[in-house]
């Protein structure tokens, strides 16, 4: 082919638009076989494995399954590759990339804390407050919190609205609303650098600070009702159990402090490298802790 040509193919080429694909969702674990037929992996194999800088998780009770969020890279000019691997309860891989199996569609780059509420999961990441079709995980909304420096925990309420942990440049809680609106919702000490957030039973915001160990409860006006204290300061995760326990992870110095209503906080687990953002999984009655940069999870049996 002379140059002429090859020119005017490589022209037509470029000027055919990329005809977009549906978003379609990662499948379990599995091969094709050599009849062409995809098998999933049988049950007595078990692979671990499946994280990149996971930060955060959270669990489904309805699927009995562990979500955790995992970060893209990180270099400037990096892609947007952030994704969400479902785990089985006792660690193995379900599904290593189910969000972000393929990127037509998805908008996600560095997830850091999660949360599920009526079938939709919510994830922060890079300045948005993004949602997900829990069973398909199909996108839903992105919705961008404007002025925020490092969102990082979020809690979300019976009708949807979303309180996010801004960590940087300090002292914030945003809240996010339905309807795509923002609002700071708390501002200023007790705050320190907070990071962790939960709803507890009453319908309240429960946040833990970085700077200190102050574990903080404001009811859905912006009131503090009640300020408790992890045993360490540091604090990552948080998580609230149906009985009021509350259960703190310090990411500065490995621990995870139990607060039972009422009592002194007490140390249950040491020596966890970056215990980041916890979840509880209420089936099988355990915390499941983020290991950050050492792409892990631990299990405590509760």
């Amino acid at each position: 082919m002379d140059r002429e040509k090859l020119v005017a193919a490589l022209l037509f080429v470029l000027s055919v638009p990329a005809t977009a694909q549906e978003f379609q969702a990662g499948q379990p674990l599995g091969a094709v076989n050599e009849a062409g037929v995809r098998m999933e992996m049988s049950d007595n194999v078990k692979v671990f494995g499946s994280f990149h800088f996971t930060e955060s998780c959270t669990f489904d009770p309805d699927r009995n399954l562990i979500l955790s969020m995992n970060a893209g890279e990180r270099t400037e000019g990096a892609a947007a590759d952030g994704f969400v691997s479902l785990i089985n309860p006792d660690g193995s891989v379900h599904t290593a990339k189910w969000i972000g199996a393929t990127r037509d569609g998805l908008e996600l780059a560095n997830p850091i804390g999660s949360a599920i509420r009526n079938g939709v999961l919510y994830t922060v990441d890079s300045g948005f407050v993004r949602s997900f079709d829990l069973e398909t995980g199909q996108p839903m909304r992105s919705i961008q919190v404007p002025g925020a420096g490092f969102l990082n925990g979020i809690a979300v309420s019976e009708d949807g609205t979303a309180y996010v942990s801004d960590t940087r440049p300090g002292e914030l809680i945003y809240k996010v609303t339905p309807d795509g609106s923002s609002s700071i919702f708390a501002k200023g000490s007790p705050l320190d650098q907070p990071n962790g957030v939960a709803m507890d039973n009453d319908g309240n915001i429960v946040v833990v600070n970085v700077g200190t160990n102050a574990v903080i409860t404001y009811d859905p006006a912006g009131n503090v009702v009640r300020t408790e204290h992890a045993a360490e300061a540091g604090s990552d995760g948080v998580v609230v159990t149906a009985d009021g326990t509350k259960y703190v992870s310090s990411v500065r110095y490995g621990s995870v402090s139990k607060i039972t209503p009422g009592e002194e906080a007490e140390v249950i687990a040491t020596g966890i490298p970056s215990a980041a953002s916890m979840c509880y999984d209420s089936v099988q009655h355990q915390l499941v802790i983020p290991l950050n940069p050492n792409n892990a999870l631990a299990f405590i049996k509760l």
